[in-house]
């Protein structure tokens, strides 16, 4: 009884809510009797950036320094080749010489360990002993017209600096000075630069006139002058190189056409002698260190011995880690290798199985199509879908079955973006 009286009392209020008399909208009644469910907050579309350099996967890192510093001689160690024309008078080096290197992975090596493959193939740098630099090259001094078109050509810079002194190895500038070597370099880059730049806004300004005011065309046009302006600012008014100033993604597009000495990412290698790498000590470092925080604030420096490496170089494999040890210090050509790659935004991925393990080289933001398509172009242009796992869960769980069955094996089509590390297995079309 008590139930159906509360029943007629709710009906009761119902039908006021919707009698004639009543002054409330639909709207106010259907808040009476459901909650306002809240939207959830809109994500921010955050764009992603473009990378300044050519977009390809097969790039390459040249060695440039002034002349006597030690660059073919590191070159030969670096490669383990004798292709380098190390010599103690300056452009000893004039055609460059070009050598694929192994990138160092653990990862590479574990995944060789569990499939026991009957071919391996790691990722690799390619990297260029480029003549010497002199200053005044932007000019055409010493060999600097054929210097800067071969470091044009090259998608990053091993940048090698002399710390150590030694009178047998003479110094182009008379003495040592690291600083003084870094600033010619610089300058010299940055003068090429500016005059490329100016070639090429004078040649835009030439061109833009003949354009409709209103059209797309013109619009264009005028956004890339205005682009270029900025560059030559940056490099004339800011003194910054290209790489260092901030870039819309607009604006890379029209970076990455002027092919840029300085958009070009610089890692610093300081040649030390070998007393002086093993004791980590040098009267030069700190002031190395403080010059690139000053002018290139982010660029890695990693010091390093040609003269260690050289050493370790000439000795039979099985001897080197013993001298390492003898010595107090290791090898850095593992590490200036890795570096290397890193700085052109490079990742990789692994394809594993009994016949072959191997490292595919990619571009960071590479989408699965595309990282197929490193294989071979038909698995992009009939790209299905590929079987994606990570190195780490297949670390984790230890064998592709038991990846599968924690559900960790994942199906992935075109919009998916490569991980680093990801093992992939691709399917395409007939």
């Amino acid at each position: 009884m008590i139930q159906i009286d509360r029943f007629l009392g709710c009906r009761r209020q119902i039908g006021a809510l919707f009698s004639p008399n009543t002054s409330l909208s639909f709207s106010t009644t259907a808040a009476l009797f459901a909650k306002k469910k809240k939207m959830p907050p809109k994500k921010a579309v955050v764009e992603k950036k473009n990378i300044l350099g050519r977009p390809s996967n097969n790039l390459k890192v040249g060695i440039v320094g002034l002349p006597n510093v030690g660059k073919s001689t590191f070159f030969n160690a670096l490669t383990n080749t004798d292709l380098g024309k190390a010599a103690n008078f300056p452009y000893a080096t004039i055609n460059p010489e070009e050598a694929r290197i192994p990138v160092p992975d653990p990862r590479f090596d574990w995944l060789c360990e569990v499939y026991k493959p009957s071919n391996r193939v790691p990722a690799f740098l390619t990297c260029l002993d480029i003549a010497g630099l002199t200053a005044g090259a932007s000019t055409g001094a010493g060999l600097g017209n054929s210097f800067l078109s071969h470091v044009r050509a090259v998608d990053g810079i091993f940048q090698v600096v002399r710390a150590f002194d030694d009178a047998e190895v003479t110094h182009v500038e008379g003495d040592v000075d690291p600083l003084r070597d870094m600033e010619i370099i610089q300058t010299e880059l940055r003068l090429k630069d500016i005059e490329w730049v100016e070639k090429s806004l004078d040649s835009l300004k030439k061109t833009s006139r003949a354009l409709g005011n209103n059209s797309l065309a013109d619009k264009a046009r005028k956004e890339e002058i205005a682009t270029v302006e900025k560059v030559l600012k940056t490099l004339t008014v800011d003194n910054k190189d290209v790489r260092k100033a901030d870039w819309g993604n607009k604006e890379i597009d029209v970076v990455n056409g002027l092919q840029l000495l300085t958009a070009k990412p610089v890692t610093y290698l300081v040649n030390l002698s070998e007393k002086d790498y093993a004791r980590k000590k040098n009267k030069w470092l700190a002031k190395i260190k403080g010059w690139i925080d000053e002018h290139n604030t982010g660029d890695p420096l990693i010091p390093f011995s040609v003269a260690f490496e050289e050493r370790l170089s000439l000795m039979p494999e099985e001897d080197r880690e013993q001298a390492q040890k003898d010595a107090g210090c290791e090898s850095a050509l593992g590490k200036i290798t890795k570096a290397g790659y890193s700085s052109l935004k490079l990742i990789r991925y692994f394809t594993c199985g009994p016949q072959e393990v191997r490292a595919w080289t990619i571009r960071e933001g590479t989408k699965a199509p595309q990282a197929a398509g490193v294989i071979h172009s038909d698995f992009e242009n009939k790209f299905v879908c590929g079987e994606i796992m990570s190195y780490e869960d297949l670390r984790e769980h230890g064998s592709e079955a038991a990846v599968k069955a924690a559900g960790k094996l994942r199906q992935q089509g075109k919009p998916y973006e490569m991980v680093d590390g990801d093992i992939a297995y691709w399917k395409s079309g007939a």
